[in-house]
């Protein structure tokens, strides 16, 4: 069970997570503690730092060829720049990989940001077990092609 237990963490290493504050936002406490948290749970993290722009963010998933895309955003631009990353995302080839977002974004605008592409939307309070279970889940990543 233990060498088991090795090659599940080896395996987990491999799931990539861009992390990316597009927009004008200029906080980001909260995208720098699901980083963490994703490392901690043995994901390999790239975070591309405050205000990025649409364009920024999906040139660095395609050279970074990565398994998920998490945006953050506290500005209320959401409905128009986690859109435009999925389109961006999509028109690159980036189909199998998962776009999710979190920060100040009201309930009424998530089965929006849903019907748009975004796969899951985390707000306020989310546990960070969730979000590490939803990428663990949901990830293209294909550890048996290694």
């Amino acid at each position: 069970m233990g060498y088991e237990k090795e090659i599940n963490m080896a395996s987990e290493e491999r799931i990539r997570v861009l992390l990316a504050k597009p927009g004008l936002d200029g906080h980001d406490r909260g995208v720098k503690v699901i980083a963490r948290a994703l490392r901690d749970a043995g994901m390999e993290v790239i975070y591309t730092g405050l205000r990025q722009t649409p364009e920024q963010v999906v040139a660095a998933a395609v050279q970074e060829d990565v398994d998920a895309i998490g945006l953050s955003i506290l500005s209320g631009a959401h409905m128009t720049l986690f859109p435009r990353v999925v389109e961006l995302a999509r028109n690159e080839g980036l189909e199998d990989v998962i776009i999710f977002g979190g920060g100040i974004i009201p309930d009424e605008d998530i089965p929006r940001l849903k019907e748009r592409g975004v796969t899951e939307v985390f707000t306020p309070g989310a546990r960070m077990e969730d979000i590490i279970e939803f990428i663990r889940k949901n990830a293209k990543h294909d550890v048996s092609a290694q």
